[in-house]
């Protein structure tokens, strides 16, 4: 029996349209935007002026304070200007602008294609490389990842756990990056069991990729410690801590995180990464992303540099359908729309969704009937009818004291509500104030 997360969960429809595409590298932009807070914590700080001249690979921006990271170029050509550009959110944020010309690297990138497996940094050349790189969690949290590598003091990390579960309905970039990138994957899984002085990695896949499941299983078989776990098929099935329950049956306290239970997990795409940073000397400045939608008439895996326009990704799969009613960054649960297809390709950048008008447009909404559906899917084991009403009526006390910043905000009960209520939207901002709340009594 395939092992998954005991509570709540739903099964929306796969749509995997790019599932088996190649990935292909998108040609560089004219113009490069890259922010300098593409993840969690502190904005980097630029460290070019307009006038400058930068290579690909090269450090633009520094990161500030202890959760940060480093931001590099992945163009080159002239800095052009630094101003504030909105993001996806619709705020505006800084970001160096680039203007392309040629495509010249700095020279301490290995850019051949020989795979590079034998493991000679010590670990605190690991964990000091990954942070030089700039390397964050690119499930779409943008947690630096030389943080998680810098353990608590009183925590020990006692295996690592790989999140290959890509639960997201219609995503596929993780799918093929196992297909086509195994070696060098499980190098950096090495990698990171290294820096973290551990002898146990479990990677969890659902098992509608048995092709990537059968791949990474034959090159893990060749080292010791490594497995490859199959999941059932379940959302949100690629949650922390639903995984680790999944995967060892351990439960990550409320308010916790992984290594509290002696756990550190990383996204697939990031162990990817690392090989590149430690075996390649390459920063992150590119990613693989996926555009798809049931009207897109190439749906595709895309190599893309940072800083990109999402408009000239979109124009690579055909164009944008006529029927698209949201453009969609992220999968159709947990990314978020945005109005504006300018805005720059991110780290955190794991898909592009086009959705068809018809599925776009919000249904009417109906008062809640106390089904209880959303209760059964939550798998937080939280009300979220309660959590909406709480936050409908601003009562923050109530909406911390019923646990609402446990919410991974998965969208399980929107999707299963049969009165169409805006229970996530509601729940997003009960959180965001509840969080404020708890910020200032801190202070």
């Amino acid at each position: 029996m395939l092992k998954t997360f005991p509570k709540g969960g739903v099964h929306p429809e796969e749509n995997k349209f790019s599932a088996g595409k190649p990935i292909e590298t998108l040609p560089v932009p004219k113009i490069a935007s890259i922010p300098v807070a593409q993840h969690l914590g502190a904005p980097a700080v630029p460290i070019v002026k307009p006038g400058d001249k930068v290579k690909v690979g090269q450090l633009i921006a520094k990161s500030e304070g202890f959760i940060s990271a480093n931001i590099h170029s992945s163009v080159s050509g002239t800095v052009k200007k630094i101003e504030q550009i909105p993001d996806a959110s619709g705020y505006k944020k800084v970001a160096i602008i680039i203007e392309v010309e040629g495509d010249e690297w700095i020279e301490d990138i290995d850019r051949s294609e020989n795979i590079v497996s034998e493991i000679t940094h010590s670990k605190e050349e690991i964990i000091q490389k990954i942070a030089d790189a700039g390397i964050v969690g690119l499930g779409g949290a943008t947690f630096p990842t030389h943080v998680k590598l810098n353990i608590p003091k009183g925590k020990k990390a006692e295996l690592i756990i790989i999140n290959a579960v890509e639960c997201e309905p219609y995503l596929t970039c993780d799918h093929q990056l196992m297909l086509e990138k195994g070696e060098e994957i499980i190098t950096g899984v090495r990698l990171l069991m290294k820096a973290l002085d551990v002898n146990r990695a479990i990677i969890g896949i659902e098992n509608n990729k048995p092709d990537a499941i059968e791949n990474l299983q034959k090159i893990a078989s060749q080292y010791q410690g490594i497995e490859v776990q199959a999941l059932e098929v379940k959302y949100p099935q690629g949650g922390e801590k639903q995984l680790v329950k999944a995967l060892i049956n351990r439960e990550v306290p409320s308010g916790g995180i992984p290594i509290d239970v002696g756990i550190v997990a990383f996204n697939i795409g990031s162990v990817y990464a690392t090989y590149e940073a430690i075996q390649k000397s390459k920063p992150l400045f590119e990613r693989v992303l996926t555009v798809t939608g049931k009207s897109v008439r190439y749906p595709a895996n895309y190599k893309v540099r940072i800083g990109t326009p999402i408009s000239e990704v979109i124009n690579a799969t055909g164009g944008m359908p006529e029927d698209t009613g949201k453009i969609i960054n992220g999968g159709p649960m947990m990314g978020k729309a945005i109005n504006n297809v300018d805005i720059p390709v991110i780290k955190g950048s794991s898909g592009i969704l086009l959705i068809q008008e018809d599925e776009a447009a919000r249904k009417p909404v109906n008062a809640c009937i106390r089904c209880g559906k959303c209760i059964a899917a939550c798998p937080q084991g939280l009300e979220p009818y309660l959590l909406m009403a709480l936050a409908e009526r601003s009562i923050f006390d109530r909406l911390e004291k019923s646990g609402i910043t446990d919410c991974m905000e998965c969208g399980s009960c929107s999707y299963t509500c049969p009165a169409n209520r805006p229970i996530l939207d509601y729940i997003r901002f009960g959180k965001t104030s509840v969080i404020k709340i708890i910020r200032s009594r801190k202070k």
